[in-house]
């Protein structure tokens, strides 16, 4: 079977396909990324914006399209914070459908939480004991902790790389005491999620994934992309300070120099270490395994998982309609409106 999942995130529009079956290891085998940066046409209001929509129209499109030219049996698409929290939301999802027959879901906090989860999960195996997963996106940060495939704990937090760049750091690069005072504000809003998470139990190994973390590893020495997928990689406390203190006096521009960074993240290269930081401080933690799968593959397992021989009636009913912008409960992402 070959499945395009088409994630709607708060930078980025991102088509990955992959040929993959019930039981195997998902093999990806196209990806194509447009830049949107949604969460920065939202307007004072709380709205996507007309252009904001245009955009995301035109990149939907785009990206059935080149399912379809790539074979794809099934695309499942799903968005995330930026457009969840718009509070137009079910107009904008009302025209992508209208526009691209593609039924765009909105995933909550909490299930983006647990597939990215399932994620980390199936790529560390069972002897990895309990997992405690982080996950900084450009609108949130999603922690979860658990032993088995469903997490003890799954939560989303509104500090993503992307939204406190627009809203905590000043300047560029970001002044002394904006770097200070947005520290002070993680050690607080993380606080209570600590003391949660401890209540489940002292976790085994500390896994991290997302490109922020991805970037924040390869500028502290880890391997290269070119490397691989399966090169252990990882981020200490140490290495990370060391790298605040740096990419903290530099402007975006520069930043944008440095390998494994990219161009249309490098302005949010600061709040994401911050994030990074706070959140191993607070849990204690001198180091995190980077794991390359991520919601994108958690998606995509979890619909494999429903795979078995149905018809695809059987598969529709698994998978319950989306489009309403109802986040509430969990929701089982499914194949958009065409199937080869």
């Amino acid at each position: 079977m070959r499945l395009g999942v088409l994630d709607v995130g708060s930078n980025t529009v991102h088509l990955l396909v992959v040929d993959a079956h019930r039981g195997a290891h998902p093999m990806p085998t196209s990806s194509v990324k447009t830049v949107l940066r949604l969460a920065e046409r939202i307007t004072p209001d709380g709205r996507l914006s007309d252009r904001g929509s245009q955009e995301l129209v035109r990149a939907v499109n785009s990206a059935r399209e080149s399912a379809e030219q790539i074979g794809c049996d099934e695309l499942m698409a799903f968005a995330t914070s930026a457009v969840r929290e718009a509070s137009n939301v079910a107009d904008v999802l009302d025209r992508v459908r209208a526009a691209t027959g593609v039924d765009l879901q909105v995933l909550s906090g909490h299930d983006e939480a647990r597939y990215t989860f399932l994620a980390v999960r199936r790529w560390c195996g069972w002897s990895a004991g309990r997992i405690l997963m982080l996950d900084i996106g450009g609108g949130s940060l999603e922690v979860a902790i658990g032993i088995d495939e469903e997490p003890e704990l799954a939560v989303s937090l509104p500090l993503g790389a992307g939204r406190l760049t627009r809203t905590a750091l000043h300047g560029d690069p970001p002044s002394r005491s904006s770097v200070s005072e947005l520290r002070e504000r993680l050690d607080a809003e993380l606080a209570p999620l600590v003391k949660r998470i401890r209540k489940v139990g002292t976790p085994d190994r500390a896994v991290a994934t997302s490109k922020t973390f991805r970037s924040l590893a390869r500028l502290t020495g880890a391997a290269p992309s070119t490397a691989g997928p399966r090169v252990r990689r990882s981020l200490t406390d140490v290495g990370l300070r060391q790298l605040i203190a740096f990419v903290s006096r530099m402007t975006s521009a520069d930043l944008a120099e440095l390998e494994g960074v990219s161009a249309s993240r490098a302005h949010q290269l600061v709040a994401g270490a911050l994030v990074a930081e706070a959140g191993m401080r607070a849990l204690d933690l001198g180091e995190l395994e980077i794991c390359p799968w991520a919601l994108r593959e958690g998606v995509i397992l979890r619909r494999l998982d429903h795979t078995d021989g149905q018809t695809d009636e059987t598969e529709n009913n698994s998978y319950p309609a989306g489009g309403s912008g109802r986040t509430g409960g969990r929701t089982e992402p499914h194949g958009a409106r065409w199937r080869r």
